[in-house]
């Protein structure tokens, strides 16, 4: 019992249930190796007993909570309502300013904000439709509402001790889109242009952005993360598990679009490297070759060298020296990684002992003697953030309403330069994943090290407010893997299988109130990636919030009821619907069963082949009934391409307000992107778009196909037709 109560006051799960009638033990020695990853002893019962006096003691003493949130518009939280009279509220501002601070008197009468909603400043969010004060309940009359903003407040009670927390001051709701719209999902790597240095980059993307926007009336362009991998050969090709997910990944930038490029004395070698760059693409192009990521970032690199070996002009140079110092420390912690990563290797649990320590003395003196290097990588982040702000202006500039979508990974590698800077804010010894379910019963393991919740909470949420406002400084929209992951993660302990795991929780209004209050900031859109066990009241909170949902056709059904296909009336409006991601086979695969033949040659189906490939079929038939039923399939039977366009037919039938097009769904591409359950089995994260035949289609190539153009005239508006 004693564990069992330490526990929950420290958010560690003692049991988890993956069905509503079903109920799971989690193994004391995992509940104490996770506490030990929080902080907390609970190795013998007499640690126990002393851990949890400790923390029964800190919980009745403490006024506040370690973070408190004010939703504008919306009722105060009790805590505040509740203070004794003659309290005071001393609020140190996260923008100073002119003004460093609010003082508030819990006691003071003040006619003029009696029956006022908090939130007059912001209650009126754009895109919300939310008003101050009306139909919310009243707010103490002392009350005066600091600006939007993470801040400092300090609680003196009369007679009592003080109190302090983090205070965050959010708008109701994330901004919504402008108009129900569609767009493209893709890989960025996997869209070669005639261009391109052997993989997909942003002079890519813009042009994606601006051709679909003009000629296609799309609203949005979706990307996998533009994190920044690993350093090293070979790299870990998935752009889920980043060495930061704080800066992007120079390996995008487009090269000749550098300005100094231009300005290189050494042509000759800049053209020796373009001829290498154009010789790797047609490998993937046209003789089957798998895009080499390592191989066009050596290319690349070599380029850059000679680029950034060229002045900068004094108004280039004024923006670079401007970018240096917002970004901050943050920037020169992943530029020294980078630096010290080329001298030692990649993970830097291996470096010398001294190194290991961002803040020591030899760190320091290492900064010093790489500065020409830091400066190099510091100069690399510049010019990619120029370039995703480049392909977000052609986006808009193309007439879409969001834009540029980018993807948020669930966390980062354990050996990578986020994990190495925020070593206190990451829990050592564990390794985000999922308990088994019905799809997979000895669960999984991501390999990516937590963040520490106490710890987030404890710095203001200051590594997760940072994260964002780099996301979301050049994105229309944020999509959020596993977005399950703001309320609680399933952390797995080193050495065991993830069966032996449990779930660790988060403040959730706190890590939604940073989400909602940096998305608003930066006028942006936000989806979460909501698929499989989703704990009960997790969507309905993030719906409250304005963050759309996912929603994929083929799992749509009725599973409270009779389990057959939802209804497109039924369908949540708040929602990004597709018909597959990234994760899953295309829809030709799916609909001609191939993506089954193609598990059981690698040996990843649990049952027989025959069963497997007779309850694949059934299921695609009864979908392609219904759609015929509903007169979304004049094609008829048996005709592949029919059946793409009649699926996304379907979607426009749901009140869904964005629905994604998998661009490889528009070539008839068969071959997924990435095989969950495979590593070196499968080229996932590898693959360049194709089309039908498994050819690879180059960008150029694309926007000339008439089977894509025949599928996107489905998704355009009827006004706009020719």
């Amino acid at each position: 019992m004693g564990l069992s109560r330490l526990a929950a006051l420290h958010g560690v799960a003692t049991s988890y249930s993956p069905s509503a009638d079903v109920t799971v033990s989690v193994a004391d020695d995992t509940v104490v190796a996770v506490l030990a990853a929080l902080g907390v002893d609970a190795t013998t019962p007499e640690a126990v007993g002393e851990s949890l006096a400790a923390a029964e003691f800190s919980a009745r003493s403490r006024l506040l909570p370690p973070t408190l949130v004010v939703w504008t518009g919306e009722p105060l939280p009790a805590v505040l309502t509740a203070l004794p009279p003659g309290s005071t509220l001393d609020i140190a501002l996260e923008d100073a300013g002119s003004r460093p601070r609010m003082r508030v008197a819990a006691d003071r009468p003040d006619p003029a904000v009696a029956g006022r909603g908090a939130g007059t400043e912001a209650g009126a969010d754009a895109g919300t439709g939310t008003g101050a004060g009306k139909g919310v309940p009243p707010v103490p009359a002392w009350w005066a509402e600091p600006p939007l903003g993470v801040h400092r407040l300090t609680v003196r009670a009369p007679g009592g001790p003080g109190a302090v927390c983090t205070l965050v001051v959010a708008p109701p709701r994330v901004p919504q889109p402008p108009a129900r719209s569609h767009g493209f999902l893709v890989q960025l790597y996997s869209l070669l242009s005639a261009r391109s240095w052997g993989m997909g980059d942003l002079g890519d993307l813009a042009d994606l952005a601006a051709w679909s926007g003009r000629t296609l009336g799309a609203g949005f362009v979706q990307v996998n993360p533009l994190h920044a991998a690993v350093l090293g050969s070979p790299t870990d090709p998935s752009p889920y598990r980043p060495s930061s997910r704080r800066f992007p990944d120079p390996v995008h930038l487009h090269i000749e679009s550098v300005p100094e490029y231009g300005h290189v004395p050494d042509r000759a070698a800049l053209d020796d490297l373009r001829q290498d760059a154009a010789t790797l693409s047609d490998t993937v192009l046209n003789k089957g070759a798998l895009i080499d990521r390592d191989a066009v970032w050596e290319l690349k690199r070599q380029a850059l060298e000679l680029v950034t070996e060229v002045p900068l002009t004094p108004g280039r140079r004024a923006a670079y020296c401007d970018f240096l110092a917002e970004q901050g420390q943050a920037l020169e912690d992943h530029a020294l990684w980078c630096a010290l990563a080329e001298v030692h290797g990649s993970d830097w649990h291996t470096w010398p002992a001294a190194l290991r320590d961002p803040r020591s003395k030899e760190t320091a003196r290492a900064r010093r003697e790489l500065l020409d290097r830091v400066d190099f990588h510091c100069r690399l982040a510049w010019l990619t953030d120029s370039q995703l702000a480049a392909a977000q202006r052609a986006a808009l500039d193309a007439g879409m309403g969001v834009g540029v979508v980018h993807d948020l990974a669930v966390g980062v590698h354990p050996g990578g330069a986020d994990a190495w800077a925020q070593q206190d804010a990451f829990a050592h010894g564990m390794s985000v994943g999922a308990p088994p379910d019905a799809f997979n019963a000895r669960g999984q393991d991501w390999g990516l090290p937590p963040w520490r919740p106490d710890v987030l909470a404890a710095s203001g949420y200051a590594p997760y407010r940072g994260l964002l406002r780099g996301l979301l400084a050049h994105a229309g929209a944020l999509r959020i893997d596993h977005v399950m992951g703001l309320f609680r993660l399933w952390w797995v302990p080193e050495g065991r299988p993830p069966t032996e795991g449990t779930y660790v929780g988060h403040d959730a209004e706190a890590m939604l109130a940073v989400l909602v209050l940096e998305a608003h900031r930066a006028g942006a859109v936000v989806m979460g990636e909501d698929l499989g066990t989703v704990e009960p009241g997790v969507r309905e909170a993030l719906a409250r919030r304005g963050v759309l949902g996912t929603s994929v056709l083929w799992f749509e059904r009725d599973w409270a009821g009779t389990g057959r296909p939802l209804a497109p009336e039924q369908w949540r409006e708040g929602c990004l619907a597709t018909v597959t991601t990234h994760d899953l086979p295309s829809t030709a695969a799916r609909l001609t069963g191939d993506h089954v033949t193609l598990r059981h040659r690698l040996g990843l189906l649990t049952r027989g082949l025959a069963e497997e490939q007779a309850a694949d079929a059934a299921d695609t038939a009864e979908w392609l009934a219904y759609l015929a039923r509903l007169g979304l399939l004049p094609e008829g039977e048996g005709d592949e391409e029919g059946a793409v366009r009649s699926v996304h037919r379907f979607l426009l039938r749901t009140p869904a307000r964005m629905v994604g097009v998998w661009l490889p769904d528009a070539l008839g591409d068969r071959r997924p992107q990435n095989l969950p359950g495979t590593w070196d089995q499968y080229p996932n994260w590898r693959l360049p778009v194709a089309d039908a035949e498994g050819h690879p289609v180059t960008l150029e190539e694309l926007a000339a196909a008439p089977r894509l153009h025949r599928l996107m005239e489905v998704l355009r508006p009827r006004e706009d037709r020719p």
